[in-house]
């Protein structure tokens, strides 16, 4: 048996190790290791309750509006609020507009330039991936940019500027839109459309969003050139990427953009069949983690460090549902939402690096007409926001689906200050350690049976399937 570590990785944000065991080339043990702590929670400690609406975002730069909305919405539930319609629909797309700008950036800059590596020389695609994706020169860098920043530009609209937007409030939203507003957020969403249509897909997005199984998809496949995703989908194949990384099958999603009758994507859990998720359920380990205490709740969680510990080889906990470990992200969204290719792709090879990427970018061809449909449904003139008042006792928790996937915030509130916030985010589960019982996190067990050759090129696919987000994982 060898021991190696591989890290730091590039095109990831933060900082992370793994440290494999490798027998006959192949990977028969993975631990995941966070080796930066920043310590949000330490932070927030002793603060006014609405300075976690300025403190949070600052978590993250990728997903500051999910860390913003999370934070708002333990308030909300803690001051007992709820948003007026055009509160609700603005922060959607707030939210909607980092989500899906996430997934098209991680699918252009973080994950295909590997394939343009000299590994893959020898492979029939290899030449017009290199053209295409290879880092700082291939022309989807030069094409993907500029459309990612137009894109982004909706949350300066929407939100006052990104990241670290204070527009998203327990009440709803402070940046109130106006009708000239909705024009140009039209026009900024019609030119993100047209791009992936016909860049990304070689489709409409409706299209593509119908396509309900793994044989659909084939087909559409071969119809014609498919662009990036055609490109994609085609390397897959070659390199039997829907056998590579397979996790645990254990799906989780806490469900997102409200609706005024409930969530467009549903909360839930997925092994074989749904289920209800138990908010209730959710625990946060630390036998493997350099942190201090026993296994509790999030709610009454404590984050104190302990670097000494003589099991310990992350920052990052190790949360779990009823016990168990689970993957979270945009695979799981769909498949808790029961869109039918999500579910025929882990049908036939369960959660793999093929159904991470593919999953994501379904998401962005099931979530722009949405966005679409939201600007039209905003009344100018109508409240964006409710006042409330914050009691000097209460407890609240936000559950939100960051791009990467699950992001919970637990807020307890005495004598008016924050007497404890606790944060886990996606990446904090999909990266977990092992827990009490040995049991390894998502992607330690998704490493199990990868080659291990010169480069670990297999190893960097399956954990940038991941998408990771490593300051979000410690905070």
């Amino acid at each position: 048996m060898t021991r190696i570590i591989v890290g730091p990785f590039n095109r990831v944000e933060g900082d992370l190790e793994v440290t494999l065991d490798v027998e006959e080339g192949v990977v028969t043990a993975a631990r995941a290791g966070s080796p930066l702590y920043r310590g949000f929670e330490q932070i927030l400690h002793g603060k006014h309750p609405l300075d976690a609406l300025m403190f949070a975002p600052r978590v993250c730069g990728i997903c500051s509006v999910s860390q913003s909305l999370a934070a708002a919405r333990a308030l909300a539930d803690a001051m007992g609020l709820a948003a007026p319609a055009n509160g609700r629909i603005a922060s959607n797309l707030a939210h909607a507009v980092e989500n899906l700008a996430d997934h098209f950036t991680h699918f252009h800059l973080f994950f295909m330039p590997d394939f343009a590596r000299a590994e893959y020389a020898t492979r029939p695609w290899h030449a017009r991936a290199a053209a295409r994706f290879k880092a700082l020169q291939g022309s989807a860098m030069a094409e993907a940019m500029p459309a990612r920043t137009a894109f982004l530009t909706m949350l300066g609209t929407l939100a006052g500027k990104w990241p670290h937007t204070l527009s998203l409030q327990p009440g709803g939203s402070a940046r109130a839109l106006e009708a000239s507003e909705k024009i140009r957020l039209h026009a900024l969403l019609r030119d993100f459309r047209r791009h992936v249509e016909t860049t990304l897909f070689n489709d409409t997005l409706e299209t593509v969003a119908a396509l309900d199984s793994v044989a659909a998809l084939s087909r559409w496949t071969a119809e014609k050139p498919r662009g990036d995703f055609g490109l994609f989908l085609e390397i897959a194949d070659d390199l039997a990427l829907d056998t590579l990384g397979r996790g645990i099958d254990r799906f989780m999603s806490y469900g997102n953009y409200p609706q005024a009758d409930g969530l467009l994507l549903p909360r839930g859990v997925w092994q074989g069949g749904l289920r209800a998720l138990d908010e209730k359920a959710i625990a946060e380990d630390l036998s493997h983690a350099w942190m201090a205490g026993e296994t509790r709740h999030p709610a009454c969680g404590v984050t104190q460090p302990d670097d000494a510990k003589a099991d310990g080889y992350t920052w990052c906990k190790a949360p779990r549902l009823a016990g168990l470990a689970v993957e979270t992200g945009a695979l799981a969204r769909q498949v808790v939402a029961g869109h039918p290719l999500a579910r025929d792709l882990i049908g036939k090879g369960g959660g793999s690096v093929k159904a991470r990427v593919v999953a994501r970018l379904l998401e962005i061809t099931l979530i722009l007409p949405h966005m679409e449909q939201w600007v039209r449904q905003i009344v100018p003139g109508e409240p964006f926001c409710t006042q409330g008042e914050l009691p000097d006792k209460a407890s609240g928790v936000g559950l939100v689906e960051a791009a990467r996937g699950s992001l919970g915030h637990w807020l307890s509130v005495a004598d008016g200050r924050i007497a404890n916030y606790q944060i886990i985010s996606p990446t904090t589960w999909n990266f977990s350690p092992r827990d009490g019982a040995g049991v390894p996190g998502p992607l330690e067990q998704a490493l199990v049976g990868t080659p291990a050759g010169e480069g670990q090129v297999a190893v960097q696919h399956v954990v940038r399937s991941f998408d990771p987000c490593m300051v979000c994982t410690v905070h």
